[in-house]
């Protein structure tokens, strides 16, 4: 017989009411990484808070000014152009200055060892995955289930039990990559505009400037890296793109025949987000893939001789198996049968980057009439797809087709009224070209120079103190001192490529060791590229290329008459259509872009330290081919002062880059500014660019 059991009222009265609360409730603390604090207000809903500020002690019984309801203000994070909006809960607290203005989010960059926070011995044998503990709002480590330990709990399972052995460290510090710069990378985005074409063309620069300069970085620690690819890394990390949705037909802020060097280019504007793969496709609204982008790179067998067809081959490696209709090829199937568009992007050769450089052009939209299947030379079965261009579009491939027979036979090149207006000064001939009308001859009468004539008495002869590198200077010299001027690097890349805008440049001259091959002498070459004089329909004459054009190449020099700015304005030179003065504008600044991103402090502000120039250059008697370039608000060249054969900083050399990259036949323009003084006369503007201030001079 068991126990007699006790009656209900009996066993009501032994209950003892316990004041516990459900886990769910509990405030768990975990450790903070090292240099931050944790803490956990009384009466507080489940969190944890892992702040970056100084709190005052928890001890104290009070919470931080602007902290109420168990939230955390949150930091002000950078948001774009317009900055980000200031927390209601920090205005009109007591805060210190640091914690009302936080730094921006630090992270480790990929180019630069971290800065170590204590010793940490190494461990031996198989690597392991650090641990992490995420704060979660709902007081739990990611989902696990119970209440977790620092020293025991997993986050991210399911079970929260205790794994077997000792328990694992925490790691302190990554592990430790090359070093090429010092710093933390700090996270900044772009301030892009509203205007399409603006926030396409300021991503893009910003692409190449990151490249430069981690090609620059490189060079000097002799590192052999894919700069483009570390470049691009950096935008995605930090989503410094546009049009991240894939769209059908054309997307805003691209234009038909705009170039790109690297595929990773392409994807930050989003014409094709495939790095590798050719066929860029979507879901329509069946389910059903549709093609929206083809990049036709010389990969496979296409057919790329008519400018206005394309006979493109499937992907899939056809030296293997038999292409599959899967993917891109069911993609490419199901656009033939819808008849959507599909832009197209062909490549052509780099022939600034033999043997195997290639530029990506943007063709426009095509459509696909036809698909078939076909045995290829590896005798397995490929998917061909024939697109048609669409028409009514602007001129696309056909131009670079023109343009690069040009190079070739210069006297291929139709309307040309005058062969060559430098009469052989220049490296190559510059025509003369009017396709407007009947007027023929030589546009003006002045004397063709390459180099200053000096006037009012300026005399800059004496040499600077050169360098003591034989043959060409090194990247990573440190002996150089030309580098040493130029902010402890060559000012140009190995391909002769401008890396970053400075107030002055300091390029080597009669007095340094180095030959005419060093890099340091780029402007002194001359001109490498085939330009012509053109006649336009509003403007006179302008001034264009054949070739295409990267960022950052050099142009030409600003050559004519030097007098100072004093005596050209008692003159009355205002009336000299063809005179240049040093004019800083914001654009011009603006081209070192994204230097926080590398963990380098920002050159946005660089016209407060510019040099003060006295140099103005007349044109009008005597000079080249720039005197033909026109004013743009929207310009594609900026000037920068350089000094090789003398020490004048005064009275520099002015010379002519490309602010971004250039398609061929595009007008070359830069910002002439907007000089001050009550005796300055403003010209009216007629570049009819979307930033049209409709005055310049």
């Amino acid at each position: 017989m068991g126990r007699p059991r006790k009656s209900a009222q009996a066993a009501q009265e032994n209950i003892t009411v316990l004041d516990v609360k459900p886990i769910r409730t509990l405030a768990p603390m975990f450790p903070a990484p090292q240099g931050f604090n944790t803490y956990t207000p009384p009466n507080n809903p489940s969190f944890v808070c892992v702040t970056p500020y100084n709190l005052p002690n928890p001890e104290s019984g009070s919470n931080p000014p602007g902290f109420t309801g168990g939230q955390m203000p949150p930091p002000e994070f950078f948001m774009g152009a317009s900055g980000a909006p200031t927390p209601k809960a920090l205005k009109g607290s007591k805060l210190k200055k640091s914690v009302l203005n936080p730094t921006p989010v630090q992270m480790k960059s990929p180019y630069m060892p971290p800065v170590s926070t204590g010793e940490v011995k190494k461990r031996r044998g198989r690597k392991r995955k650090s641990e992490l503990i995420t704060p979660d709002t709902t007081g739990t480590a990611g989902t696990s289930t119970g209440t977790a330990s620092a020293s025991t709990a997993k986050v991210g399972t399911s079970t929260g039990k205790r794994g077997r052995g000792r328990p694992r460290k925490l790691e302190q510090t990554p592990k430790k990559q090359k070093e090429n710069v010092t710093g933390d990378i700090t996270v900044v985005p772009l301030s892009l505009s509203l205007n399409p074409r603006e926030a396409v063309e300021e991503v893009l620069m910003t692409f190449d400037a990151l490249r430069r300069r981690i090609l620059q970085l490189d060079e000097a620690n002799q590192v052999k890296n894919a700069q483009h690819l570390k470049a691009g890394s950096i935008m995605m990390s930090n989503d410094l793109r546009v049009n991240r949705s894939k769209t059908i037909g054309h997307i805003p802020g691209i234009e038909v025949g705009d170039m790109y060097f690297f595929r990773i280019e392409m994807c930050l504007v989003g014409v094709n987000t495939q790095t590798v793969a050719g066929i860029d496709y979507t879901k329509g609204e069946d389910e059903d893939r549709l093609a929206v982008s083809i990049v036709s790179s010389g990969m496979y067998e296409n057919a790329e001789d008519d400018v206005d067809t394309l006979i493109y081959s499937g992907q899939g490696m056809s030296t293997k198996n038999d292409q599959k209709l899967v993917k891109g090829n069911l993609a490419l199937e199901n656009s033939l049968k819808r008849g959507n568009e599909v832009r197209v992007v062909r490549s052509v050769k780099d022939h600034a980057n033999p043997p195997n450089g290639k530029i990506y052009v943007y063709d426009g939209l095509y459509k696909i009439r036809h698909s078939w299947t076909e045995k290829a030379g590896s005798g397995f079965k490929v998917f061909k797809y024939k697109l048609f261009r669409e028409p009514g579009q602007p001129d696309g491939i056909s131009f670079w087709k023109k343009a690069e027979k040009w190079c070739i036979d210069p006297s291929s090149r139709g309307d040309v009224v005058v062969a060559d207006i430098s009469s052989g000064k220049e490296s190559r001939p510059v025509c003369v070209v009017n396709e407007v009308d009947e007027v023929k001859g030589q546009p003006g009468h002045f004397t063709y120079t390459t180099a200053l004539t000096y006037k009012d008495g300026i005399n800059p002869s004496k040499q600077t103190e050169g360098c003591i590198c034989t043959t060409v200077c090194l990247p990573g010299d440190t002996n150089c001192s030309c580098a040493s001027k130029n902010g402890g690097h060559p000012p140009y890349s190995a391909q002769g490529v401008l890396v970053s805008r400075r107030p002055m440049i300091y390029e080597c001259g009669g007095s340094c060791g180095c030959g005419i091959s060093c890099r340091s002498r780029l402007t002194q070459k001359g001109v490498q590229l085939h330009f012509e004089v053109f006649k336009t329909a509003d403007r006179g004459w302008g001034l264009r290329c054949w070739e295409p054009i990267r960022s950052g190449t050099f142009i030409c020099e600003f050559t004519g008459e030097v007098m100072d700015s004093s005596s050209s304005a008692s003159n009355g030179d205002q009336d000299d259509e063809y005179l240049f003065r040093p004019v800083y504008t914001d654009q011009s600044f603006k081209w070192n872009r994204g230097p926080q991103l590398l963990g380098e402090p920002s050159s946005d502000d660089l016209g407060d330290a510019a040099k003060k120039l006295n140099v103005v250059v007349s044109a009008k008697n005597m000079g080249n081919m720039s005197r033909f370039i026109n004013h743009s608000c929207f310009p594609n060249l900026f000037w920068q002062p350089v000094v090789h054969d003398h020490t004048d900083e005064g009275h520099p050399h002015i010379v002519f880059f490309a602010m971004k990259h250039i398609p061929p036949m595009t007008e070359l323009t830069y910002d002439y500014g907007l000089s001050e003084g009550e005796s300055v006369k403003r010209k009216t503007c007629l570049c009819g660019s979307h930033k049209c201030r409709g005055t310049f001079g």
